[in-house]
């Protein structure tokens, strides 16, 4: 009976290690950027009395290497930086928004299913611009497949609303005495 049972947990150890091995996990598919170049990568910008400029503009789309199969469409980033260049009214940055333009001034749509290129001033005190004063805001919005095709996109077109403040200074004189003098 011991031979017995000492040959059935043999052969259910054996089993278990030669059955149960485990197998090569699938290779997992090797994603990369493939970034394009935009060129000038830096922009000045004028919208009324707010000034500035786009840096580091760069378009990237992740691509499956091997397939060609797309993993994330193609993206702008960048950043803007912002200056209210106003001596007198402060801005409240409300949202900016981006337009891709062809060669023929016509906008370029995006695929269905993407958000459009908007970027909102959420962050604390990145909203408000007293006169002088700056503010710094990453860009990273969707960029169509469209304008991706050599000399189909000519320029882009920044939308920025923002709610003017006249910023006044006053004086107010205000007549006392000590001691009922």
């Amino acid at each position: 009976m011991r031979t017995r049972m000492g040959m059935m947990m043999v052969t259910a150890v054996a089993a278990a290690i030669l059955g149960c091995a485990q197998k090569p996990p699938p290779t997992a598919a090797v994603i990369e950027n493939k970034v394009y170049t935009v060129t000038p990568d830096q922009v000045k910008v004028k919208v009324g009395i707010v000034t500035g400029e786009v840096t580091e503009m760069k378009v990237t789309e992740r691509i499956e290497q091997g397939s060609g199969r797309i993993d994330s469409p193609a993206r702008l980033t960048g950043k803007l930086k912002l200056t209210n260049s106003s001596a007198d009214h402060s801005v409240r940055l409300v949202r900016g928004k981006i337009q891709y333009i062809d060669a023929e001034g016509q906008a370029i749509k995006l695929e269905e299913a993407r958000t459009e290129p908007n970027i909102r001033f959420s962050s604390f005190g990145s909203d408000r611009l007293d006169p002088g004063q700056d503010a710094t805001q990453s860009v990273d919005v969707n960029f169509p497949v469209a304008a991706l095709k050599s000399k189909k996109l000519r320029e882009i077109r920044l939308d920025l609303m923002y709610l003017s403040s006249l910023f006044i200074e006053e004086t107010a004189n205000l007549a006392v005495s000590i001691g009922g003098q």
